[in-house]
This record gives C-alpha cells, sequence and structure tokens, in this order.
C-alpha cells in the first residue's frame, strides 16, 4: 500500500470511529422523559385490570399495565392529597413537615421548606425541563389586599409556588376543584381575577363557596388541564431536552362532574362515568407520546393520591349511588371502589392507601409484569435520581427509594425499609412485608370510631393472609408487635428511613 493509499485508509477509518463514538455519546447522553399522572382519589377497585369485576371501562390503564407493570402492592404516602403530594415532590414523608395532620386550602401559604431539594430541582440540575400541570395543593404564597388574608391581589405574582420549587413551567388550580379560589395559575400569575361568585353546590357536584374567574368552569377543567399537559409533551419532544412531567390530575375528586360527552358511559353514576374521563385522560397522554415518538424513552407512571372516597353501602334498604346520584356510596354488589380492601380515602387501612400502581418504559419494563413488594409514592424522587444518572445529597429525599431494581425484574441491592403510612388525622401504620402495625385505636379518618393518633392499643394485621384487616393479630404476637413499634419509633426519631 502506498502512502497515499495508507493515509486515505486511515483517514476513513478514523471518520468512522469518530462517527460511531458520536453516536454512542448521543446514545450515552440521551436521557429517558419521566412523566408522573396522579389522579385524584382514584380506588384500587375503579382500574379494571386491577378489579376484573368492576363494570368502569378503563382500557388506557389497562393498557399501561399491559405494556409495562403493575405493583399491586403500591400505596399513596397519605390517605389524603396534600401530605401524599409533599410526598411526591419532595421524596420526604409527610408527616415529617410542619403538617401533621388534614390538608391544605386554596389560601394556605407554601408547606415545602424553601431550601428543600425537589424533583423538579432535583431533574433540572440534571439536564431536564420540568413542568407540573394540574392540581398543586401544596400552598402558595398569594399577595393578599388585607391583614386577614381574605382578598387577593390577583394583579400581582404568586411566590413560593411550584415554579419556585424546580419547576420551569406550571399551569394549574392551587388546590382541589372544590376550594376556593377558582382560577388557572399559570407560572406564578393568576392567568384571570377571581371577580365572579361561586355558589355552594351539593354532592356529586360538590364545591364549596367562593371567588371564582369569570372564565373557570368546573366541568371544564379537566379538559383544559389534559391539553396543556398533552400540549407540553408535543411541544418538549421537538426540542430533543429530556423532561419531567408531573400531571396531577382534578378527577374522579369531588365535584364529580364529567364532561357531557362521558354522561351515561357506566350504569354507575356520575362517579363511574367521571373515572372514563380520567382514564381517558390517561389516554391522551397516551397518544401524545406516541404522537410525538417518545412512547419508548419515556418512564410513565400512573397511580392515585389516596383511595377512593365512596363508601360501602351495606344497608340493603337504602338506595346508593346507582338509584340515587347524591348518595356517595355503592353498594357491593355495584361496585367496590377501593376493592376488597377496608376503609376509604382518609382511613388508616388500606383503602384510604392502597392505590393504583402502574409503570410503563418500554426500552426497559417487560410488557405484562407484575411487582408485589410494598412501593410508595415517596419513592418517585429516588426513581428520577436513578433514571436520570443523579446521587441524592443526604439532606434530600430521605424517605425515598428507587423503584428501579424492580422494573428491570431484580431485587434491591439495598432492602427497602418499611413504608409508613399516615391517616387524615395523622395517624401512622408501619408495612413491613406482610404485617401491617395500625398506631391508634382507631381508623384515624371516616370510619368510626375515628382515635386518636398513637392511641392504644395498636393493631396488627398480615396483610397478604388477611388483606380486608378484619382479624386483628395483636394479642397472639405481643413480642412482633414490640419490635415493630420499637422499629417505627426509630425511623420516626431519625428523620429518614434512606441510609
Amino acid at each position: 500500500m502506498n502512502r497515499r493509499r495508507f493515509l486515505a485508509t486511515l483517514a476513513a477509518a478514523g471518520a468512522t470511529w469518530r462517527s460511531r463514538g458520536a453516536r454512542a455519546g448521543e446514545a450515552t447522553l440521551r436521557k429517558t422523559n419521566i412523566v408522573l399522572i396522579l389522579a385524584d382519589d382514584l380506588g384500587y377497585g375503579d382500574v379494571r385490570c386491577l378489579n376484573p369485576r368492576s363494570q368502569i371501562p378503563t382500557p388506557h390503564m389497562d393498557r399501561v399495565a399491559r405494556e409495562g407493570m403493575i405493583f399491586a402492592d403500591g400505596h399513596a404516602a397519605a390517605a389524603v392529597c396534600t401530605p401524599t403530594r409533599y410526598a411526591v415532590v419532595t421524596g420526604r414523608y409527610p408527616w415529617r413537615s410542619r403538617l401533621k395532620s388534614g390538608v391544605l386550602n386554596g389560601y394556605s401559604p407554601h408547606l415545602i421548606e424553601p431550601k428543600r431539594l425537589t424533583v423538579g430541582s432535583l431533574l433540572k440540575g440534571a439536564g431536564y425541563h420540568t413542568a407540573c400541570v394540574g392540581k398543586w395543593h401544596l400552598g402558595m404564597d398569594w399577595a393578599f389586599t388585607d391583614a386577614k388574608r381574605k382578598t387577593i391581589d390577583y394583579a400581582k405574582p404568586v411566590a413560593h409556588g411550584p415554579q419556585a420549587k424546580g419547576f420551569d413551567y406550571f399551569f394549574g388550580i392551587p388546590a382541589s376543584l372544590d376550594f376556593p379560589p377558582y382560577v388557572y395559575v399559570e407560572n406564578d400569575r393568576a392567568v384571570e381575577p377571581a371577580t365572579a361568585t361561586q355558589r355552594r353546590v351539593s354532592f356529586p357536584a360538590f364545591v364549596r363557596s367562593g371567588p371564582r374567574s369569570p372564565g373557570f368552569h368546573h366541568v371544564e377543567a379537566l379538559d383544559v388541564l389534559t391539553g396543556k399537559a398533552t400540549g407540553y409533551i408535543a411541544q418538549r419532544a421537538k426540542t430533543g431536552q429530556p423532561f419531567l412531567l408531573y400531571f396531577a390530575l382534578t378527577a374522579p375528586h369531588k365535584p364529580v362532574l364529567p364532561a357531557p360527552r362521558f354522561r351515561g358511559a357506566t350504569k354507575l353514576g356520575p362517579y363511574g362515568d367521571f373515572v372514563v374521563q380520567t382514564d381517558w385522560a390517561v389516554g391522551q397522554v397516551l397518544k401524545a407520546l406516541d404522537d410525538a415518538g417518545v412512547a419508548g424513552d419515556t418512564l410513565l407512571i400512573v397511580t392515585s393520591d389516596n383511595g377512593s372516597f365512596m363508601f360501602r353501602q351495606t344497608d340493603a334498604a337504602k338506595p346508593d349511588h346507582v338509584a340515587n346520584a347524591s348518595v356517595q356510596a355503592y353498594k357491593p354488589s355495584s361496585h367496590r371502589s377501593n376493592h376488597v380492601y377496608r376503609g376509604t380515602k382518609a382511613d388508616i387501612w388500606e383503602g384510604g392507601h392502597r392505590v393504583p400502581f402502574l409503570v410503563r418504559w418500554p426500552a426497559r419494563v417487560k410488557p405484562g409484569s407484575r411487582c408485589d413488594a410494598p412501593v410508595c409514592v415517596v419513592d418517585f424522587m429516588a426513581t428520577c435520581a436513578d433514571v436520570a444518572g443523579s446521587i441524592l445529597p443526604r439532606d434530600a429525599a430521605e424517605d425515598s427509594f428507587s423503584i428501579v431494581p424492580h422494573l428491570l425484574g431484580r431485587a434491591p441491592a439495598t432492602p427497602r425499609a418499611p413504608v409508613i403510612h399516615q391517616s387524615a388525622n395523622g395517624s401512622l401504620a408501619l408495612r413491613e412485608g406482610r404485617w401491617k402495625l395500625v398506631m391508634t385505636d382507631g381508623s384515624g379518618g371516616r370510619e368510626r370510631p375515628r382515635g386518636k393518633r398513637f392511641g392504644k392499643p395498636y393493631r396488627l394485621f398480615d396483610i397478604v393472609a388477611d388483606p380486608t384487616e378484619s382479624r386483628d393479630l395483636a394479642a397472639e404476637h405481643p413480642d412482633l408487635v414490640a419490635r415493630l413499634t420499637q422499629q417505627a419509633e426509630a425511623l420516626i426519631q431519625a428523620g429518614r428511613s434512606r441510609s
């Protein structure tokens, strides 16, 4: 080979190597998009792939399960919404915050501590564009015109809202759809002042009275928010930059107001129809990911902030929601919103916090798979860090454990600490393997007796053998009760679960 041919061959080889190296580098640097759809008050039994007896069609959530993984033992961080949302955004149990019980309202100041790392700020640091669309319900600092904090100056920006908590973009509502002020907020500004007045309406279209923007209509809210979420996906997919979308639905929480096109979609009254619309919103996100060509590169999680608020009507002589839409209950023969689980939203019982937990990640997760390990929405932040290749500092996400090992079909290198559940009144329960220690003498929520936080006697249930929590085994296993109590107290005092 003469020198000229040798140099040409070497140059061609170098070009080929550089090209391959660039492609390899691009593949390495390309990060997974992350979408979390957090439904509002969706029960475990509302989703057909989890409850085959459900008469509510949920084809889109069923698709997520079929193409991904069902976490059959998935839990909200609390049995009510604000605490769970705190856990989602911070990776920290909500009872470690200043909010020890209950929820915030639409006027409440910010709950997330100013210097706390959030999932938004974590992923921004990893090169992601971050967005929150939907129900915030973690407090924001309105500018008030009076000392009694009754009148908002809508011309001034909101402080300590989602944009101050790591989200590049926000469009949504301050709290639940039944809490005034009824306004849309985009980034740090109200879209329209609340110059109208909303009257109180009873269940199922339950809303509290209060100020409302003239252009704000409750029945349109889910459609508006879904359009914003899908529009965000379409826009960001074009940039090539990885994105985080936290899509916090307003449904099927009260007011139970399905859009006209969904009314009559089931034979289970407005609530059943509203679940169908909730599933439709999931389907719109799936379509947006498909249309944008990013479905394969996207980790999608569909879950709920707590169990359903629909009671179980056990009195056969009384009507249920099917017979009378104003009744907030189903007969077991009609529908079981919380499946076989005891209690409802707000309770420490499984019905309060065991929720749908469906994950699709086409690039990594085996279709139609299932995981029976207990997981919690507080694990979202550590999961995002794992996916993005970020390292969590010790003073952040103290109770969050990545579920990525489960998604890949292997055991975690470090076992997850026991999950701690929370009820509406701040009562706690510890879940270790098959055992659940209930650290209150009541439900901690709606079921009577409600009991008190840390009221005794504590109760012990074998959740695997007795998922309905019908047999208290505390008297039979006093040593186990003592050990689990000590373990719970240690986790509470340590200020963290993650080592």
